[in-house]
């Protein structure tokens, strides 16, 4: 008997790395008191797959080694809508554009998914080059909410909008701020993210090393941790 994933949720998390020559830096923000799934924990922007992501046109993909792992055990049709997952949720927590600047976009923003016309109507498409997919984990069974989480790592000058400006925000993360990764483990992080931290900084250390994903889930009651 495999893992039942009746009650998972695909999702896509991003973390948008700044600095990555001189002081690290990763943006994070604080989830509410309220939250039903991690409340008060400090958090990468991310959150779960919309039907519509599929319907949004992407101006590049990841690098086909990426994609090709991303399609792992998975239905290989969620892979580009997962990278349009991930940088619509950047959008909405952050209000930071990841993507291409074109004239296209705005002709384009009254014929996609509702919330995807704002983020064309700046005149960008959403792009996944530059991004990786660096990790994979399952939410343990008896959590509120579960999801089947892919992060992906991307630098920041792959956003077209300004750094610091977070005013087109939605209030589901506050206290944004880019914090330095050699003091990130001094907030009130998640076990799972702690985890991903780790991974980055093993790969701002070797670059070259070019790793199988970790991917970490749960099966029969068991914890299991492969590499894709």
């Amino acid at each position: 008997m495999g893992m039942n994933k009746s009650d998972l949720r695909n999702a896509a998390t991003v973390v948008l790395l700044r600095d990555r020559e001189t002081t690290p830096k990763i943006l994070m923000g604080q989830r509410g008191a309220s939250a039903a799934f991690m409340p008060n924990k400090f958090v990468f922007p991310g959150g779960a797959l919309d039907k519509t992501d599929a319907d949004v046109p992407l101006a590049r993909t990841l690098e086909p080694q990426c994609m090709e792992r991303l399609r792992m055990d998975a239905d290989p049709g969620l892979a580009e809508p997962l990278v349009l997952a991930a940088i619509r949720e950047v959008w909405e927590e952050t209000g930071l554009l990841l993507g291409e600047a074109s004239d296209k976009a705005a002709a384009l923003a009254d014929k996609v998914p509702a919330d995807w016309r704002n983020f064309f109507a700046h005149g960008v498409l959403p792009s996944g080059a530059g991004m990786r997919f660096v990790f994979r984990a399952v939410t343990p069974p008896g959590r509120p909410r579960r999801f089947d989480a892919r992060f992906f790592v991307v630098d920041a000058d792959r956003v077209v909008s300004h750094l610091d400006d977070f005013s087109e925000a939605c209030e589901e993360l506050s206290h944004l701020q880019w914090i330095p990764l050699a003091e990130a483990r001094g907030f009130d992080l998640p076990f799972i993210t702690e985890v991903v931290l780790a991974e980055i900084e093993v790969d701002l250390k070797y670059p070259e090393r070019n790793a199988r994903v970790p991917y970490f889930y749960n099966d029969e009651g068991r914890s299991n941790f492969r590499r894709l």
